[in-house]
């Protein structure tokens, strides 16, 4: 990476959901290699002080907060605490998510809620409670991940997660639209890329289906990591809308 595009990553403010494992987590490390300062959310506190401590070790700056992104008094103390830290939000990174995959004849209702109320209200809570900071500071850069199941509908089994993920395609362009003068919004959709993502289903059948299909396509999670530290390091007047990655093998 050029010394140029490491610069303007390095002392920006990076908050992250979902920062205790997969593509949080390398994302987490791999800006703070490159001089930012991370601020990790997630329910997990014990991963993210470990998390936490292997990049005070490597020389960098980073803050942590147990965080479910399902409440929004905790998301927002979690954008709070970075700024009460380090001064100042450039760059929240909306990618807390569940994907649980099963039949809609399942009706697993209390799945689907979980996946509304992690994929699609987690999403807004970031938005509300970064969105006055920006605005107050003239700049800022939301990053929401979604899937390429956000693109086309994962079925038979995705359907709600699929629901969700066009829902976060929507918000992330709606908001691009209404404040994107000064505000960057940035879609990441990524295809089977290694993370925990792949565990959260409990029917046994679309858990034998998902466990399959990943062995079979996922990539290094760095993958996502470098493509959201592209759309960071972009100066102030280029916004990155949507990166779409997949693995190369992967079909859908």
């Amino acid at each position: 990476m050029s010394s140029v595009s490491a610069n303007n990553i390095s002392g920006k403010v990076v908050v992250i959901t979902g920062g205790s494992s997969g593509l949080g987590e390398t994302t987490a490390r791999h800006l703070a290699s490159l001089g930012a300062s991370v601020v990790l959310g997630a329910r997990r506190i014990d991963k993210l002080e470990a998390i936490a401590a292997d990049i005070r070790t490597a020389g960098g700056k980073v803050a942590v907060q147990a965080t479910d992104v399902t409440r929004q008094d905790e998301v927002k103390a979690l954008v709070n605490l970075a700024q009460e830290r380090f001064g100042k939000v450039d760059v929240v990174i909306n990618n807390a998510g569940l994907m649980a995959i099963a039949p809609l004849a399942e009706t697993r209702v209390d799945e689907w809620d979980r996946m509304i109320d992690i994929n699609v209200k987690g999403l807004l809570y970031g938005v509300a409670a970064a969105l006055p900071i920006f605005q107050e500071q003239g700049s800022g850069h939301f990053i929401n991940i979604s899937s390429v199941a956000g693109i086309k509908v994962f079925s038979p089994g995705g359907t709600v997660y699929s629901g969700t993920k066009f829902a976060v395609r929507a918000i992330a362009e709606g908001l691009r639209h209404e404040v994107g003068g000064k505000i960057r919004s940035t879609i990441i959709s990524p295809g089977a890329v290694e993370s925990e993502l792949k565990h959260g289903s409990s029917d046994a059948q679309g858990a034998a289906f998902v466990k399959d299909f990943y062995q079979q396509n996922e990539i290094p999670s760095e993958s996502v990591a470098r493509a959201i530290a592209y759309a960071i390091e972009q100066p102030a007047d280029v916004d990155i809308n949507e990166i779409v990655l997949r693995p190369t093998v992967q079909e859908f």
